[in-house]
């Protein structure tokens, strides 16, 4: 049976800070440790996260990926230096991983690790999947594990990040360190079950643009022109901006159906740009010709109260059930860059307190990335500029 354990830090020094969380989340039994899972601001050395973790559990197998900032029973941080840690004992789960992923092979790779992990390991009921934020199609991520483990398997976890720029973001291995990896832990202890939702409260406005030629994930045009200056000029941006520039403000939103829209709490999914060449726009997802993508703007009072609707619905769907991990994947623009720390604290502290036992917050491994995973519909669904909740529970 799974056993699980976080803290968080924020150390100058990585092997120190890597040190602590072990500490702090484990004690002394550190050393049992079979799988760390690590998020880290993207000023450490991921090479040295890895060294210090392998030091520490030489046994453990160890995982890490890039973000803006973490969240966990301490509370949040957002600086350059965070480390977070979720720290697991027992043996029931699978391990996979690939390197030099992109938006053309996403398939192709994820359907790689899904058979590896099937061949490994015996009755896997959920996946934890970390993936590079930048160019990769997560539909096609997702479509390749339901080929292997059907819908029915739920896909829960995020895309990594840097500081929002869009420029690098890392992911680790065991003691390889990619730029453009992705990672899949199969867990498969039957005593497990697992909950997820996501949540934007971010508001479409004006007319939508027009997707008029794309490949894939790729746009070429909108509006029947240059994809990236038409999407920059929508946004008022000039013609040198970056995607640095764009993401804080250029959250685009795809309608959804009736049906999604009452269960989302919101009429639009949406999506991030975080990489262009040329005038091409690299989308998240795949995005046929015809696809409608409206601007967006956030509204404060809209996240909080579609948030306080999410951790309402999970809670009733718990039915009693006692959190015993929890996984959280979250917008790295809902945190400081545009939120007062204050109220991000206190978005944070209303998410988390409902699932207290006993006066403690259950382990819990949050980032600020690119991407969420979470269902919808009942189904596996890709969001973005999302808090989405992974509550593992027996």
């Amino acid at each position: 049976m799974l056993e699980f354990y976080s803290s968080t830090t924020r150390s100058i020094n990585t092997k120190r800070g890597v040190m602590e969380c072990m500490e702090i989340a484990m004690g002394n039994t550190y050393m049992e440790s079979d799988l760390l899972i690590f998020h880290a601001s993207i000023g450490h050395d991921f090479s040295e996260i890895i060294q210090q973790a392998k030091l520490m559990a030489p046994n453990a197998r160890i995982v890490a990926a890039s973000c803006c900032g973490v969240v966990g029973r301490e509370g949040v941080s957002e600086s350059m230096k965070d480390i977070a840690l979720m720290g697991i004992k027992g043996k029931e789960f699978a391990l996979a991983n690939t390197n030099e992923i992109y938006g053309h092979n996403s398939y192709d790779k994820c359907l790689e690790m899904a058979k590896s992990l099937k061949e490994q390991q015996k009755g896997i009921n959920m996946i934890y999947f970390l993936a590079s934020g930048i160019d990769i199609d997560n539909d096609r991520c997702i479509a390749a594990f339901e080929e292997v483990f059907g819908s029915e398997i739920t896909i829960f976890g995020a895309t990594s990040s840097d500081n929002m720029k869009g420029f690098i973001n890392f992911q680790a291995v065991d003691d390889i360190v990619m730029e453009h990896g992705a990672y899949a832990i199969g867990f498969s202890d039957p005593t497990l079950k697992i909950d997820t939702q996501a949540t934007h409260g971010f508001v479409a406005i004006g007319e939508p643009l027009i997707v008029t030629k794309s490949k894939g994930h790729i746009i070429e045009e909108l509006n029947g022109k240059p994809a990236w200056q038409e999407y920059i000029n929508r946004l008022g941006l000039p013609s040198n901006a970056s995607c640095g520039d764009s993401i804080p403000i250029g959250a685009l939103g795809e309608k959804l159906s009736p049906e999604l829209a009452a269960e989302y709490g919101n009429n639009h999914i949406l999506r991030v740009v975080t990489k262009h060449e040329g005038n091409s726009i690299y989308y998240a997802t795949t995005c046929p010709v015809g696809t409608e993508l409206w601007l967006t703007t956030r509204d404060e009072e809209l996240i909080f109260s579609e948030m306080d609707l999410m951790v309402e619905c999970v809670k009733e769907r718990l039915d009693g059930s006692q959190a015993v991990a929890v996984f959280h994947a979250d917008c790295l623009a809902r945190g400081r860059f545009l939120f007062d720390r204050i109220i991000k604290e206190e978005l944070v502290n209303r998410m988390q307190y409902p699932f207290y036992s006993d006066g403690q917050c259950p382990p819990w491994l949050g980032m600020y990335g690119f991407g969420e995973f979470a269902r919808l519909g009942n189904k596996n669904t890709f969001h973005n500029y999302t808090t989405a909740l992974y509550i593992l529970y027996r």
